[in-house]
């Protein structure tokens, strides 16, 4: 089940930030133009396969950023 989730999470997460990023950029480019909708959905289906590369390759990467700062992180605690 592991091995599965490493390659479906990075697909549901660049889902959701791609459909959420290609709605806020579409609207900022166009406004509320009444082909928005079709616009948006031409970018998201464009977006979506690239931004899951991307997080596919990202995620791994800052995995291990976060444990070396988390991991220096706690080497600077006082003790108490």
């Amino acid at each position: 089940m592991q091995n599965k989730a490493r390659f479906i999470q990075p697909v549901v997460m660049s889902g959701i930030m791609a459909f959420m990023m290609t709605a806020a950029i579409t609207y900022m480019n166009l406004g509320g133009v009444a082909d928005f909708v079709a616009r948006w959905l031409h970018a998201f289906v464009i977006a979506w396969p690239i931004a899951a590369l991307a997080a596919s390759v990202a995620l791994p990467l800052s995995q291990r950023i976060t444990r070396t700062i988390v991991s220096r992180l706690d080497g600077f605690k006082q003790p108490c």
